[in-house]
C-alpha cells in the first residue's frame, strides 16, 4: 500500500500534476459553491463549452490555453451579462445561443487540422499528466488571485449573489458583481480545461461544491469544505489514473462523483439513510420528498 502511493512520487511529470490537482480542486470547491446555490450549473456548462474556440486557436498556434480561454470566456460571460437583461431575452435564452455558437466555432477551426481527432480528445478530456512548470504557475497565480477577489467582495458577492433586491437597495453595483461572478467562474472553468477537458470541467466544478453541500450550511463553510473535498478528490484521481493506465480527467471527475453519492447516501443530517432513520423514528419529516405522497421539490432534493 505505501508503495502504491509512494512509487509515482519519483516522477517529476506526476508531482507536478499532484500540485496542479490539488490546487484546481481546492479553486473549484470555492468557486462552485456560488454554482451551486446560484444555480448556475447550465451557465458554467455553457462557458465550458464557449472558451473552446479561444483555446483550439491558442491550441493551433502553439500558445497558453489560458490566455486564448480567458478572452473566449470573459467575451461570452458580458455578452451573457448584456443580452440577459433585454426583456425579450431571457438569461437561459443567452446562454443556449452562445454555447452551441462558440462550440460549433471551435469545431470547425479545430477540424481544418490533419491531426483532428487526436487534437479533439487532448482538449475534450484534458491531460493532466502533460502539465509544464508554466502551466502550474498559470494555476497558482490564478487561485491566488481568484481567491483573494472572493476574500475581498466576500460580503458583497454574497448579498448581490442570494438577495440582490436588497443589494440594490443598498447601493451596491449588482451588475458589476454578476459580471465579476461570472468572470471568476469562468476563469477557473479556464485554468481547469488542461487537466480535465471542456467535457469534464463542469463535474469538477460542481461535484466537491454539491458533497459539500449535503454536509454544511452555511456558504463559507461550503466554500472551505467543497475546496478540501475537491483537492482530496483529485489526488485519489490522479493515483487511480497512474496505476490503472486510464484518463487523468475521467478518473478524478468519477471519483469525485463516487464521493457525492456516498455523502448523498451517508451525510448525517441531508443523506438518504438519515432521512430514512428519521422518518422511522418520528415520522415523515416537514422536507421529507422521500415520504409516501409527498411533493417532489421542483428544483430537485
Amino acid at each position: 500500500m505505501v508503495d502504491w502511493a509512494t512509487d509515482p512520487l519519483q516522477f517529476e511529470f506526476f508531482r507536478r500534476a499532484l500540485w496542479e490537482v490539488m490546487l484546481l480542486g481546492f479553486l473549484c470547491g470555492v468557486v462552485g459553491s456560488f454554482v451551486v446555490l446560484r444555480g448556475l450549473a447550465f451557465i458554467g456548462d455553457a462557458l465550458a463549452h464557449a472558451v473552446f474556440p479561444g483555446v483550439v486557436i491558442a491550441f493551433l498556434l502553439s500558445k497558453s490555453f489560458f490566455l486564448g480561454g480567458i478572452v473566449f470566456g470573459l467575451l461570452t460571460s458580458l455578452l451573457v451579462a448584456v443580452l440577459s437583461r433585454n426583456k425579450r431575452i431571457s438569461e437561459d435564452t443567452a446562454i443556449g445561443v452562445l454555447f452551441a455558437g462558440m462550440f460549433a466555432l471551435g469545431i470547425v477551426l479545430i477540424s481544418s487540422t490533419s491531426t483532428y481527432t487526436r487534437d479533439l480528445s487532448s482538449l475534450l478530456i484534458g491531460n493532466v499528466l502533460g502539465i509544464s512548470d508554466n502551466d502550474l504557475l498559470i494555476t497558482l497565480v490564478t487561485a491566488i488571485v481568484v481567491l483573494a477577489l472572493i476574500a475581498a467582495f466576500y460580503k458583497e458577492l454574497q448579498l448581490a449573489s442570494f438577495d440582490p433586491v436588497s443589494a440594490a437597495a443598498m447601493g451596491y453595483p449588482t451588475f458589476a458583481l454578476e459580471l465579476l461572478l461570472l468572470g471568476l467562474i469562468t476563469v477557473t472553468i479556464v485554468v481547469s480545461i488542461q487537466a480535465v477537458g471542456t467535457i469534464l470541467v463542469l463535474a469538477f466544478l460542481v461535484t466537491p461544491a454539491a458533497t459539500a453541500h449535503l454536509l454544511v450550511d452555511r456558504l463559507l463553510s461550503m466554500m472551505v469544505l467543497g475546496g478540501a473535498i475537491g483537492a482530496v478528490n483529485g489526488v485519489i484521481g490522479l493515483f487511480v489514473s497512474y496505476h490503472f493506465d486510464v484518463a487523468g480527467g475521467g478518473s478524478i471527475v468519477l471519483v469525485t462523483t463516487a464521493v457525492f453519492f456516498l455523502v448523498f447516501a451517508l451525510s448525517p443530517q441531508h443523506g438518504l439513510l438519515a432521512r430514512y432513520l428519521r422518518r422511522d423514528l418520528h415520522g415523515p419529516v416537514k422536507d421529507d420528498w422521500m415520504a409516501p405522497g409527498a411533493p417532489r421539490p421542483a428544483g430537485g432534493a
